[in-house]
């Protein structure tokens, strides 16, 4: 479902130093069901607890160096879960993108700590399997907006 946002009406803003004048913005926000939402940011953020956990016990193994790999794909999903779990709490129009963005990156941080037999990079992968699994459906689930020519959206801005 979507919601549209129209910024800018009439004439443009009457600030003769702008440079609006009879431009207008249309913005497309998703409208996520409130159930789907809340699960997609729960599992992002239980996913980057878990990569950070991981990350942190993988620093503390015998053969650190062996670890190199895991520990910075695990950095790095903890930080894009975090960003997409951020997008989607305010609604972003890209909230899409960024959670299939988010479960690329957790498809392969599942694969590389699935490779390990440690508790934590099995309970990592876990997190990143259900993570991956949440954000491709909360992406799958966020229409685009309709195709308009320029002409359609100011018409409908005037109605």
């Amino acid at each position: 479902m979507l919601a549209s946002f129209a910024v800018g009406s009439g004439p443009g803003c009457g600030n003769r130093n702008c440079c609006c004048e009879g431009f207008f913005i249309v913005l497309w926000s998703p409208i996520m069901p409130q159930t789907q939402m809340a699960s997609s940011i729960a599992a992002c953020h239980a996913c980057a607890l878990a990569c950070d956990r991981c990350a942190d016990a993988c620093l503390h193994e015998a053969n650190v160096n062996a670890m190199a790999e895991c520990i910075a794909l695990d950095i790095d999903c903890a930080d894009i879960c975090r960003v997409a779990a951020a997008y989607m709490g305010r609604n972003s129009p890209l909230a899409a993108a960024v959670c299939a963005t988010c479960a690329e990156v957790c498809e392969h941080c599942q694969e590389i700590c699935g490779r390990y037999q440690m508790d934590h990079c099995k309970a990592c992968a876990e997190a990143c399997r259900v993570c991956a699994t949440e954000c491709r459906a909360m992406a799958a689930n966020v229409a685009s907006p309709p195709h308009r020519s320029p002409d359609e959206v100011v018409a409908g801005l005037r109605q």
